[in-house]
């Protein structure tokens, strides 16, 4: 059984990181939006890395909860799997998904990566307080994320395709994101393709919805492990 994966900023919020959207994602009465921009980081770089650095303390305090390990479990019983998150944290790997079955098509924003050359390293742990600067040119590294108005990382994307390409899923599972961008539709309905399942996890509709052959209107954390347990159950050979 192919299984294909999508998840959102929903999923990361029930472990208590906030969403950009709404009013608990604003950073000292600032728009999230406005911050996650190569402007906002050519106009004020020790502001934006100071957010950068509360939401990376944030995502360690955090951890992993029901959504993530009902999609480790998902993965580990599959034949073939993919995870495509838009998450830049690293819960899904704290829930013991293998890298190789995940895209972080966002980034991730444990990387520091040089805002003009290739060099780049992961900070998982500590934290320092000045701007870096690259060790190769000088110029001043940024967070390792796809900002607003930035090009999806290619690698990652032919990851995607690649996957997709080599046949339509039996399951297509899209939770905890409202679904704004049209590659995320476009890549469900290219995964369902041949008939297979789609099923949206989200307490409010989008523009998937109307794609979905079900719709499951809960939480990621409340429906994901039971979906998981009824779907292992009617197809043990999944």
């Amino acid at each position: 059984m192919r299984v294909f994966v999508i998840t959102g900023a929903g999923v990361s919020a029930e472990s208590g990181i906030p969403t950009f959207r709404g009013k608990d994602g604003y950073w000292r009465n600032l728009d999230p939006a406005k911050l996650a921009t190569p402007e906002a980081f050519a106009r004020d770089p020790e502001l934006v890395w100071e957010w950068y650095r509360e939401r990376r303390q944030r995502i360690r305090n955090a951890r992993p909860n029901a959504a993530h390990e009902a999609i480790t479990k998902l993965a580990q019983y599959a034949n073939e799997f993919l995870l495509v998150t838009q998450n830049v944290d690293d819960l899904h790997a704290r829930a013991g998904l293998a890298i190789e079955k995940m895209v972080q098509i966002h980034g991730d924003i444990f990387v520091t990566r040089c805002s003009r050359c290739d060099f780049g390293f992961t900070e998982r742990t500590g934290e320092r307080q000045e701007i870096p600067k690259c060790t190769k040119c000088a110029a001043l590294m940024r967070p390792g994320v796809v900002w607003f108005g930035e090009q999806l990382p290619w690698n990652e994307l032919q990851r995607i395709e690649n996957y997709l390409d080599r046949g339509a899923c039996d399951l297509v599972i899209v939770a905890g994101t409202t679904a704004t961008f049209g590659y995320i539709i476009d890549w469900a309905l290219q995964a369902s393709r041949g008939g297979g399942e789609l099923i949206e996890v989200n307490p409010e509709a989008t523009p998937l919805s109307e794609f979905a052959t079900q719709l499951v209107r809960e939480p990621a954390a409340i429906a994901l492990p039971k979906l998981v347990e009824e779907l292992m159950a009617s197809s043990p050979e999944i």
